[in-house]
């Protein structure tokens, strides 16, 4: 009979003397891998100095730079990787930024001339205001200028925005948010109300935009091509902002929904239809037709159209980060509306509410943190009848019933459960109102969409049970949404409170639910 064991035996020294002489070629290998690596590196760092220096080589820098020069520039940062655009970046930004020297030699030319008239003083003062300026800011601002030059700029700050958040280093920080402040001012003023267009998006809108509605949609996702044509069509209006400089580029986009009164759900508004079925056989419809054919839309009919809802607001490109824009397109889609139904006179948005959920654990945890100590505060998050509710819903006999509530929120068990979805109604709503209303930074709201209505003049109207149960909805805000809404006649005195003041308006009811007046939302 034939054995395998003395085969193996055998075979298993070979074996492993194999693999002990593959392990050193492969160590061997990774270490070549990474000399040349870091050659290559080495070698790219040199050109990259090289290059710079001759693009920012004449100390005139604007009265030479040509348009070929500046196409040379985009071209050759386009080609190259994540790691050499960074050590592009962090070159430009540590050389080519202000000349200090220049700076204190024309600010001791100001002193100077304080007591040699005004012509003298002002001609210094030019100086020393252009001497402030970059010399990359000079470069920029031709770049600018190019067919394609603002999009490759946009997505150049982009690339600088992605290094910051990975920087160690307090130095290489400031020489990077020097470049990107310079960008950053050069993108507000390109991209000023007056420079952008609004645009609707149709069923009817060219493919690559549709595409791209698709594509950048970021608080409630589509799914399919019936997504976008229910979100296109009837009772449904998408609006985008356009610059000149990127025609086909929606660089802000609006979703808003047409109905009878102020939404409560975002589910009644992606999933209601505004679309029905044509009837066509399976044999009539061509094979190759999408599902998104067989689908039209539903006539409107004005006198179901009472409310404006704005659903959805994004930001598309990360570039553009921190340049307001949807304040704007907001104005100008309530003006639109209103010149196509004048019959609307309800504006709201229905937002999501990111960062409650994780707020509201980290006060959980403060808490227990000091009870833990020992020691007590008077702020508690719960009632004592909340807690009565909560205590036969324990994991354990050890268990508070801060922990069971942080358990349940924290797995969100309780959507799964009517009794305690029904529980943790009245908590969860008082919390997320304080959330929006008391926990402030710098004088604002803490939360970034509550701000952003904020400061457009509108009011916190009405927080939404049950409003987003997706994954997204429970993980940011508990399924909580709210109503930020715009009375037209206000809002300009809403806003300047809010900025001027740091005065946030809101209804009676949501106001009385923040601060406890009143036990629960009607």
């Amino acid at each position: 009979m034939f054995c395998m064991f003395p085969l193996k035996r055998l075979v298993l020294p070979q074996t492993v003397a194999l693999l002990h002489r593959w392990s050193q070629y492969s160590n061997v290998h990774k270490s070549a891998m990474q000399i040349l690596s870091q050659q290559r590196m080495s070698t790219s760092a040199d050109n990259i100095d090289n290059f710079l220096s001759v693009t920012f080589g004449s100390p005139d820098l604007a009265a030479h730079l040509s348009e070929t020069k500046c196409k040379t520039f985009c071209d050759f940062f386009k080609r190259l990787s994540l790691d050499e655009k960074n050590v592009f970046l962090k070159t430009m930004a540590q050389r080519y930024g202000i000349n200090q020297d220049s700076v204190l030699q024309n600010a001791r030319s100001v002193i100077q001339c304080q007591d040699r008239g005004d012509a003298c003083l002002l001609k210094s003062e030019e100086r020393l205001k252009l001497s402030l300026v970059p010399r990359y800011q000079q470069l920029f601002t031709q770049i600018g200028r190019l067919d394609g030059g603002v999009k490759f700029l946009v997505d150049m700050r982009a690339d600088i925005l992605a290094s910051m958040t990975a920087m160690s280093s307090e130095v290489d920080l400031s020489y990077f948010q020097a470049l990107n402040y310079s960008l950053k001012e050069l993108m507000v003023i390109w991209f000023s109300v007056g420079l952008l267009q609004l645009q609707r998006i149709t069923w009817e809108s060219s493919c690559d935009l549709v595409q791209k509605i698709s594509d950048y949609e970021a608080v409630h996702p589509i799914r399919s091509w019936s997504d976008v044509k229910q979100r296109v069509g009837s009772y449904r209006r998408c609006f985008v902002f356009t610059h000149n400089a990127m025609p086909r580029e929606p660089v802000v986009v609006l979703h808003t929904a047409l109905t009878s009164e102020i939404s409560s759900s975002i589910h009644s508004i992606i999933q209601s239809q505004g679309l029905r079925r044509q009837s066509v056989s399976q044999a009539q419809r061509s094979p190759e037709a999408p599902m998104s054919d067989n689908l039209v839309e539903e006539k409107e009919d004005p006198s179901k159209i009472s409310a404006a809802v704005f659903y959805s607001i994004t930001s598309t490109l990360k570039g553009l980060s921190g340049v307001d824009m949807g304040n704007y397109l907001i104005k100008c889609v309530v003006r639109e509306l209103q010149s196509e139904h004048p019959q609307i006179n309800q504006f709201s948005s229905l937002s999501p509410i990111p960062g409650f959920r994780d707020w509201l654990i980290g006060e959980v945890n403060k808490h227990l943190h000091l009870t833990g100590i020992g020691e007590l505060t008077d702020d508690h998050l719960l009632t004592d009848e909340e807690c009565g509710q909560l205590h036969p819903y324990r994991q354990t006999d050890s268990q508070s019933v801060l922990e069971t509530f942080k358990f349940y929120i924290q797995t969100h068990q309780w959507i799964t459960n009517p009794d305690l979805t029904h529980i943790l109604k009245v908590p969860l709503m008082r919390l997320c109102a304080r959330y929006l209303y008391m926990e402030k930074r710098r004088g604002y709201a803490l939360n970034p969409v509550a701000t952003f209505h904020l400061r457009n003049g509108a009011v916190i109207w009405r927080l939404n049970w049950m409003a987003d149960t997706s994954m997204r909805g429970l993980s940011q805000s508990c399924a909580v949404m709210v109503n930020y809404r715009y009375f037209l006649e206000n809002t300009e005195k809403n806003s300047r409170n809010y900025l001027e003041n740091h005065i946030i308006e809101g209804s009676k009811e949501f106001i009385d639910l923040a601060t406890g007046i009143s036990p629960s939302p009607t």
